[in-house]
């Protein structure tokens, strides 16, 4: 179990961040047209996992533009998206925003991801959906950088992660 803060008051999550070093665990979500999508879906590639509670709070909404904006420079790598969001939202912030270079996915079916990836909180007033966090995995699906982001309303450290992929 992990501890984070939510305007400073502590909440805590499932589990821990899979390890650098470690294979990801495999996943099911759903994407904008309602089909379930895994790891596998993405293989061969670098996957960038932007883990949000939802893009419908302007810190996730700033990452996920942050990320699209820099995934259009990256060779052969994905942005994932993934929140507690209804994939309808998701895909509809997407398309609003012009966002085509990030995958939004939703645990909409399963909580399944959220509890294997060790973010899903606890306790507090978002208990059910994820903590904020960035999961860096190489074309075999090895985790090369995570960051479990201390505090929610904080953005994630996009150059440490960048600098992961390249």
């Amino acid at each position: 179990m992990a501890q984070v803060t939510l305007r400073g008051t502590p909440i805590h999550t499932n589990g821990e961040v899979p390890a650098v070093g470690a294979k990801a665990p495999d996943f099911k979500l759903v994407n904008g047209d309602l089909k379930d999508v895994t790891l596998a879906d993405f293989r061969g590639k670098k996957k960038i996992l932007n883990i949000v509670p939802s893009l419908d709070t302007p810190t996730c909404a700033t990452s996920t533009r942050k990320f699209n904006k820099e995934a259009g420079a990256l060779a052969n790598t994905v942005v994932l998206v993934v929140s507690a969001d209804l994939p309808f939202a998701s895909k509809r912030f997407c398309t609003t925003e012009g966002l085509q270079n990030v995958v939004p996915l939703s645990l909409m079916r399963t909580k399944a991801f959220a509890k294997d990836y060790g973010v899903l909180l606890q306790d507090g007033p978002l208990e059910g959906i994820t903590a904020r966090a960035v999961v860096v995995l190489d074309e075999s699906d090895k985790v090369i950088y995570r960051q479990l982001v201390p505090e929610i309303g904080q953005e994630p450290d996009y150059d440490s992660a960048l600098k992961a992929v390249k």
